[in-house]
């Protein structure tokens, strides 16, 4: 029996798994952030606070670890959410599971696509005046494509080749 076959009900312990790689993979992601910000002066604080900003607006960077909690909650629903799509839609869509590698990138690349070009606009978020840097964009596409899509591709695929 392939991967895949058999995947179009949900198995028990979906759950679990779902919020075991989220959270895998939205440690990674905010991982990532942290360091590359790091260096840029920006701490851990601001980040998460930026992140709040999207439900609160720009009045989070003066909340203080009320709106950095607010920041972490976000950010993690966030990775679950994109993590509960991918697992989910790995029952119905094999070659998810056949081909996690592209498939993970290529989530990653939508991943990106949606939170930067259609999420971020529609938030509160206060927008910057000047342009994004060219290694803040190319930090942020290569954190989705592999903290978030590969992660979260190769552990689905390592958790559903557990009940075959």
């Amino acid at each position: 029996m392939t991967p895949a076959a058999g995947m179009d009900r949900p198995r028990s312990g979906a759950l679990s798994a779902i919020l075991r790689i989220g959270l895998i993979a939205g440690t990674l992601d905010i991982s990532e952030n942290l360091i590359f910000n790091y260096f840029r002066g920006i701490t851990p604080t601001m980040i998460f606070q930026y992140i709040a900003g999207g439900l609160i607006g720009p009045q989070s960077a003066h909340l203080g670890m009320e709106s950095a909690a607010l920041g972490v909650a976000i950010h993690y629903t966030i990775a679950l959410t994109w993590t509960a799509i991918f697992y989910l839609a790995s029952y119905k869509l094999a070659v998810l599971i056949r081909r996690p590698v592209i498939c993970g990138i290529l989530y990653g690349g939508v991943v990106y696509v949606i939170m930067n070009f259609v999420v971020l606009p529609l938030t509160r978020v206060p927008h910057s005046r000047a342009p994004m840097t060219l290694a803040s964009r190319v930090s942020g596409v290569l954190a989705l494509l592999f903290c978030i899509g590969l992660t979260v591709a190769l552990l689905t695929r390592r958790e559903l080749g557990k009940v075959h």
